[in-house]
């Protein structure tokens, strides 16, 4: 069975993008124990690209990187690329973007994750790209990481937090990115 290794050390999305190629017969590894790649890109792309290429090359595996952030439109577009970096904590960030929405009317926003597989030498074979669109609640609703309480999406009738997993895998935009890697990847692992 191939070997797929998650560029992640947050246990909670190795599980998530797990259960997502739940259907491909891979074996999915989470990236060694203690190793932290710095974020330098300008894009998703590139944040997802850099990951994938250094746990490739360090493990000899195949590997699968990803880079998401939430992006507000009456905020510019922040927290963006540095949604993990907005505050110190979860709740933190949530309070940092509520406080610097305040009360506006306008909440849209978005969820945009990007993946990057990469080959065992390091080079970039397959990416992906996911968006799911939603409105920024004025208080958390549900129990999960990030942004998730304060995200409501639409075509779910509730916020990313109190999404099942077969939901935030179809209308996620990780589980978006996920689905527009799968024919490709089958293909590169042999597994068609």
């Amino acid at each position: 069975m191939p070997v797929l290794v998650v560029a992640s050390g947050n246990h909670h999305k190795v599980a998530e993008i797990a259960a997502m190629l739940a259907l491909v017969n891979l074996e999915v590894r989470q990236q060694p124990e203690g190793l932290e790649i710095e974020e330098t890109g300008t894009t998703y792309a590139a944040n997802a690209r850099l990951k994938a290429e250094t746990v490739a090359r360090l493990t000899g595996q195949w590997a699968l990187g990803d880079d998401s952030g939430l992006e507000v439109d009456d905020l510019g577009g922040a927290p963006g690329l540095y949604s993990a970096r907005y505050a110190p904590t979860d709740n933190q960030r949530i309070a940092r973007l509520l406080d610097e929405l305040g009360d506006s009317p306008y909440r849209g926003g978005r969820f945009i994750s990007a993946m990057a597989l990469a080959d065992p030498q390091g080079q970039t074979r397959l990416e992906g790209c996911g968006i799911c669109h939603g409105t920024i609640l004025n208080q958390p609703r549900g129990q999960g990481g990030g942004y998730d309480p304060i995200f409501w999406v639409r075509e779910a009738g509730c916020t990313y937090a109190e999404m099942n997993p077969h939901l935030k895998a179809r209308l996620g935009s990780r589980g978006k990115a996920a689905r527009e890697l799968a024919p490709g990847l089958r293909q590169l692992l042999g597994l068609d």
